[in-house]
């Protein structure tokens, strides 16, 4: 089966943290995204959680060039339509479903589906996705269980989300199954409704210095 996640690869790898975005109001979109991108995080997941969100990636997808703008929280194939619609360069999802593989099968645009057992991750690889969501990572047994799934399923790597911080991120970027994380702690809710973009680009950039390591 050939790979369907070199695309997605290509677009995340070399960004160590993806910013997991919840946006309430879609004017803020623009400048949070362009405020991430001057912090070295020009790759973005927009979750759809809130009823501006696909508004939210049509407006960075249309107006900041340099950002990477992808939507999150995808749960059924009309909703994946829909942010691709909206110019979503990738689609995240919390799960794995028939409906969204063939969905993500009918389209140009990678899919990051969640997987947290033995079973799911090689459904996905059969599927030919070797680039997964680790979701929700510390609740699914953190960085732990990850370097254990590094032998027997060497080919598959992972973006561990949910409950990621700058206390853990490092040690799994550290594994070697690891591309990125996901994290929501670089554009906290309260930054975000004060529009403090000066802030929100210094979490930025300290997040983007986090490196793999070996």
């Amino acid at each position: 089966m050939p790979n369907k996640s070199d695309k997605l690869v290509a677009l995340l790898a070399g960004q160590p943290v993806i910013p997991v975005l919840r946006i309430a109001d879609a004017r803020r979109a623009v400048p949070l995204a362009r405020a991430l991108a001057r912090g070295g995080l020009p790759a973005i997941e927009i979750t759809l959680r809130t009823d501006d969100a696909v508004e939210a990636i049509r407006r960075v997808a249309g107006e900041v060039g340099e950002a990477i703008v992808g939507a999150g929280t995808i749960l059924d194939p009309a909703q994946y339509e829909a942010a691709v619609y909206a110019g979503s360069r990738f689609i995240v999802s919390p799960g794995i479903t028939k409906e969204l593989l063939k969905a993500s099968a009918d389209s140009d645009v990678p899919f990051l589906p969640g997987a947290i057992t033995p079973g799911e991750i090689m459904a996905a690889r059969q599927a030919g996705l070797h680039f997964l969501k680790f979701f929700p990572a510390e609740q699914a047994g953190g960085a732990a269980f990850l370097k254990a799934l590094a032998a027997p399923i060497a080919d598959v790597r992972f973006c561990p989300t949910g409950g990621v911080s700058p206390a853990n991120a490092s040690t799994y970027l550290g594994l070697p199954n690891v591309i990125c994380v996901g994290g929501s702690w670089v554009a906290p809710d309260d930054l975000v409704e004060k529009e403090d973009w000066g802030r929100i680009e210094e979490l930025a950039r300290e997040a983007s210095g986090l490196r793999k390591v070996g």
